[in-house]
């Protein structure tokens, strides 16, 4: 760290510039990887639901967003770390 200007290095070292953006990064993407995961897994399932009984399209719908609410708990949890 010796060759990094004085600036740059009092950002990484403060606690709100290196460890909490790193913490806020990696709180969103791992929500947003896992809720696209999810997605996948209920939408296709949701899909094979509604083609053999279309009355349960309103139920399949809920798994669905209850799958992308993950991304938005990860996005949450970002703003509750950079606001500490």
């Amino acid at each position: 760290m010796a060759r990094l200007p004085p600036r740059l290095r009092a950002g990484l070292l403060s606690p709100r510039g290196g460890r909490a953006s790193l913490a806020a990064a990696l709180s969103t993407s791992v929500a947003a990887v896992a809720s696209g995961i999810a997605v996948s897994n209920t939408g296709s399932a949701a899909l094979g639901t509604i083609a053999e009984k279309p009355e349960l399209f309103g139920q399949s719908l809920i798994f669905v967003g209850l799958a992308e609410g993950i991304a938005i708990y990860g996005l949450l949890i970002s703003f509750l770390i950079l606001n500490r």
